[in-house]
């Protein structure tokens, strides 16, 4: 089917393109993009998928708008808050362009709908910002034959690849195997450039519009690296390993969830502190908040000590009424309190310490 006045008008800028035309229009009309994910990474994705013209977008999360979203995730407005992300991202898409479909799913990836939806699409974009799901998505599209355009960011870089495409390298090959939880920080601990997802989601877009329209050189084998505060970049060449296992079923949903909020022996929950505070003071632990100061100033489990995880090795020894006093630490999200544990042992030589799990935002909740 051709194009019809009101699609040439629209894609005019892209048909005069040398190199592209009605032919490669119409290859996006007809493909299909699943995007994982509706956030920072999705969100710039999504917009110019839609705007470029692939005829079919499917879209997963399982999230609602939080007004903390919006420094960075440009589809939503504040009265969208504690709608489903993916609903209100159809509908901002279909306003844009009335040409194409979007089909959203508020729901998370997992095994038992990943390779049924994986397998729809022609190409994956994964704007996930956990391990457990970009595993599950690379094998999803190993299983299904389907490459996988991988973005990444943290702090102030950014990472952008295409990963199994025409026999090339998969995320394992650059990944074997996921971190242990809690080794890197998230967004919520580490804080991101609201720009950043913006570059890199807007780099996997591209990725996806060449993988469909065939056009370029897609980013397989090859890993780009991006560093927002000096515009710098560099491109690692990647291969697949040799004999490496092959991937022949997806990862147990187990795996993931624990992976995702796994229970540490060392971690006490909101619920369990807040219980052994009402305590007798004299029973009650010290708590030693690890959050840098601006954290500190929006609220605070108090008393607690302030002491930030990057000082906490060279810092007075906290001091607890006897050695029996345990201490408990808490950050915003567990990931800090978790790694300052190991401070406290190694640095401090005390035992007797805990982890708050899911840290401020759990005391909050």
């Amino acid at each position: 089917m051709s194009l019809s006045a009101e699609e040439r008008l629209r894609y005019q800028r892209q048909l005069g393109l040398a190199g592209f035309g009605p032919e490669a229009q119409d290859r996006l009309r007809r493909g299909t993009a699943l995007v994982v994910g509706a956030g920072g990474l999705g969100c710039p994705a999504l917009l110019y998928l839609a705007a470029s013209g692939v005829g079919r977008i499917v879209i997963i999360d399982p999230d609602q708008v939080e007004i903390s979203n919006l420094q960075r995730q440009v589809l939503y407005a504040t009265d969208d808050a504690g709608r489903p992300k993916a609903i209100v991202a159809a509908e901002r898409l279909r306003a844009l362009n009335p040409h194409i479909v979007v089909e959203p799913h508020v729901a998370r990836l997992s095994r038992a709908n990943a390779l049924e939806l994986v397998s729809s699409a022609d190409v994956v974009l994964d704007g996930s910002d956990n391990f457990p799901t970009r595993y599950l998505v690379n094998d999803a599209c190993v299983l299904a034959g389907r490459p996988f355009v991988y973005g990444a960011i943290q702090g102030f870089e950014g990472q952008v690849a295409v990963f199994n495409h025409a026999g090339g390298p998969d995320y394992r090959d650059l990944f074997p195997a996921p971190p242990p939880p809690g080794a890197a920080p998230s967004c919520a601990e580490a804080g991101v450039l609201g720009v950043l997802p913006g570059l890199v989601g807007t780099l996997q877009a591209n990725e996806v519009i060449k993988l469909l329209a065939q056009i370029g050189e897609p980013l397989a084998g090859r890993l780009l690296l991006l560093d927002a505060l000096t515009l710098a970049t560099r491109t690692l060449r990647l291969s697949p390993t040799p004999g490496r296992a092959p991937v022949t079923e997806l990862p147990p949903d187990s795996a993931c969830a624990a992976s995702c909020a796994a229970v540490f022996p060392e971690e006490i929950t909101a619920e369990e502190l807040r219980a052994e505070l009402a305590r007798d003071p004299a029973a009650r632990p010290l708590l030693i908040d690890v959050r840098e100061g601006w954290e500190r100033a929006q609220g605070a489990i108090e008393p607690s000590l302030h002491i930030p995880l990057g000082k906490l090795a060279e810092a007075e020894p906290p001091e607890a009424e006897g050695s029996e006093t345990e201490i408990v630490v808490y950050c915003a999200a567990g990931s800090r309190s978790r790694r300052a544990l190991a401070v406290l042992r190694d640095a401090h030589g005390l035992e007797r310490v805990r982890s708050l799990r899911g840290g401020f935002q759990a005391w909050q909740a």
